[in-house]
């Protein structure tokens, strides 16, 4: 007689992650892109050049919106996150692909998003004009206790239904969005910088915009990766108010 599985206990997280996996975006990339225009073949030379020469050119780019050198870049970052992150995140399709882990063919881990002590709970005011505020205590913890409570009626029901020969495309439907799943997304810097100012708060930003917390903690760390690989760029992108040229 072999014992029965031990049932999947629910995992909850507050965070998210982001791993850039693979990238081809340099300074370099945009200045000879730029300079075909006037130099042809020549432009080939800026390939070995410091960019740090010709970080004045990047600025009237940027400044100028000329945003097409941008676009000769590439990176591709592994993320993970809430289901509810990611449907926000394909709302950016210009310049982006993206392939996520698919409930059809796999069977789905439970691990569930609840909001950590630092998240603002309390909304105040009317779209395009509310803000967020600290939450009191009480409010943090029956959001997290009705929440775990509701992922884990969610995953029972899942693993009753697979456990009776249910499809997994039929009984992933009672997952909630706050499950966790993962994707690769890619871009070109162009691509990311309009991401960014749509989906973070910066003091630099001209144009403010008011993101959900969750998709801003995934932009903060794909602008860290980016900041690394390509800062004449991140810095121009600053200086000029943060708007995707």
């Amino acid at each position: 007689m072999t014992d029965a599985p031990i049932p999947a206990q629910p995992h909850f997280r507050s965070d998210v992650t982001v791993e850039l996996v693979k990238s081809d975006a340099r300074d370099a990339d945009v200045l000879f892109a730029a300079r075909v225009s006037t130099a042809g073949e020549q432009s080939l030379e800026e390939v070995t050049k410091d960019p740090e020469r010709s970080k004045g050119l990047i600025n009237y780019l940027m400044r100028d919106h000329h945003g097409s050198p941008f676009e000769h870049t590439s990176m591709t970052f592994f993320i993970s996150a809430p289901i509810f992150v990611f449907r926000e995140f394909m709302r950016h399709r210009a310049g982006w692909s993206f392939n996520e882990e698919s409930g059809r063919y796999r069977e789905l881990a439970p691990v569930f998003y609840i909001p950590g002590y630092d998240r603002k709970l309390v909304q105040e005011g009317k779209p395009g004009q509310y803000r967020f505020v600290e939450g009191a205590a009480e409010q943090h913890y029956q959001a997290r206790k009705a929440m775990k409570a509701s992922y884990r009626q969610a995953y029972e029901a899942y693993q009753g239904m697979l456990g009776a020969g249910v499809a997994r495309e039929v009984a992933r439907s009672v997952l909630p969005v706050g499950l966790y799943s993962s994707m690769y997304a890619t871009c070109n810097a162009r691509s990311l910088m309009h991401f960014l100012g749509l989906r973070t708060t910066h003091p630099n930003a001209t144009t403010p915009s008011y993101p959900q917390r969750e998709i801003e903690m995934v932009g903060e760390l794909m602008e860290s990766h980016w900041a690394g690989l390509m800062p004449l760029t991140h810095t121009a992108f600053n200086a000029n108010g943060r708007v995707a040229p």
